[in-house]
């Protein structure tokens, strides 16, 4: 009997066997506009020539899973012969849902995993709890953790004792990767350059020049600054998916202060966007979502629970998504959140090898844990009882 473990994200899915290596792949469809027929599934994305003005198909809105034809399409790929060549009927599922889910929406997924695909047996579980899984499991010695994770569609900050999540502490941020993409899109397009239909570029320039600022105001103060002292400026050469396949970002010694290139590329020149896009995190207030940032939410999150526990989740701070990969991320979170702890805790911000595919690690473990039977719900178990028998087991 394999575990296929599948946490099914809003941008990426990360999916594999629990024997085997993880895969990322993007879990929408695409059509490009070379191409305005054809649908591209999944990492079928590298078969597109041209992707300028990609159009993107997502199953998720706002963080939950509403397109669920485009889901079909994207399992259906996944599971499929090009891919995991899934053989149903001899395969137990464990798949990621976000917290509080709607039970509509968690009783539409029961039945396409266990009707129309005929699963073994699944469990349904939230990406954290599988975060939380694989922190305990290296650190047996905790017995609380805070996991934060950032992905595309929001921040969730929720604290774990002991296995399990304590509801009362669990908050949400409405920022995430989406959101920062799309205000960088805007500021670009106001500033210099309309590119309001290239998601897929402005995404990859902002994975590649974006960073946390430590000193928000100095930057700025940089940001301003003529010539060479500007340290923050930086110019990034758009792809034109001929001669330059991917964009990158000039040296500092190619760079040209003064005028204009001479050469025929195409040049974004980024400053403060670099530092005030993933700003959003920490003050979602400066666009006007009256929200905490995430230092200041988790300290609100530990505060919620009882007294003893709070030094523990102090020191046990697990960042995942992939927010936290911009540089900088970890510390400022260090910074601020041990600006507002209380004196005598100790502060321990921890930002995993590869936070994207953190969960889906726990998932791999969990997989292999001897309790794993118990968690699950069976295909015979579904067919007796119905949804009924999954409330009671999964806890969402």
């Amino acid at each position: 009997m394999s575990t296929l473990v599948l946490d099914n994200g809003a941008c990426f899915a990360k999916i594999g066997y629990s024997h085997e290596k993880v895969s990322v792949i993007p879990n929408c469809q695409f059509r490009s506009k070379t191409s305005r027929l054809k649908t591209f599934t999944a990492n079928q994305l590298d078969e597109i020539k041209d992707p300028s003005g990609l159009f993107f198909i997502l199953p998720f809105q706002k963080g939950y899973l509403v397109n669920w034809d485009v889901q079909r399409k994207v399992w259906d790929h996944l599971f499929g012969k090009d891919m995991f060549k899934v053989d149903f009927a001899d395969t137990n599922i464990v798949i990621t849902e976000p917290y509080f889910n709607f039970s509509s929406i968690q009783d539409t997924m029961n039945e396409i995993l266990f009707e129309e695909y005929q699963f073994q047996s699944a469990l349904r579980i939230n990406a954290g709890s599988l975060s939380a899984h694989r922190y305990f499991h290296e650190n047996n010695s905790e017995l609380c953790c805070i996991v934060v994770d950032s992905g595309f569609s929001f921040t969730h900050i929720v604290p774990y004792c002991r296995g399990r999540k304590m509801k009362e502490g669990i908050c949400r941020i409405n920022v995430g990767g989406k959101l920062l993409s799309n205000h960088l899109k805007e500021i670009i397009s106001y500033r210099q350059l309309h590119v309001m239909d290239e998601t897929y570029v402005i995404n990859q320039v902002k994975e590649d020049v974006c960073y946390v600022s430590q000193n928000f105001y100095k930057d700025m103060e940089i940001a301003q600054l003529k010539g060479e002292d500007n340290t923050v400026m930086r110019d990034y050469v758009l792809p034109d998916f001929s001669s330059i396949k991917k964009g990158f970002c000039k040296p500092r010694e190619e760079m040209n202060f003064t005028g204009k290139y001479k050469t025929g590329e195409q040049i974004l020149r980024l400053t403060n966007e670099r530092f005030a896009v993933p700003e959003m995190l920490f003050h979602p207030s400066d666009i006007g979502i009256q929200e905490m940032g995430i230092p200041e939410a988790l300290v609100n999150s530990i505060n919620n629970m009882p007294e003893e526990m709070q030094p523990h989740f102090y020191k046990n701070i697990v960042l995942t998504g992939g927010n936290t990969l911009f540089p900088g991320f970890r510390d400022r979170v260090y910074k601020e959140v041990r600006a507002l702890a209380p004196v005598e805790y100790q502060v321990s911000v921890v930002l995993p090898q590869n936070p994207i595919c953190y969960p889906w690690e726990g998932g791999k473990l969990l997989a292999e844990n001897p309790d794993f039977e118990e968690m699950v719900v069976t295909r015979e178990d579904y067919e007796e009882n119905g949804h009924y028998v999954c409330e009671e087991k999964f806890d969402i």
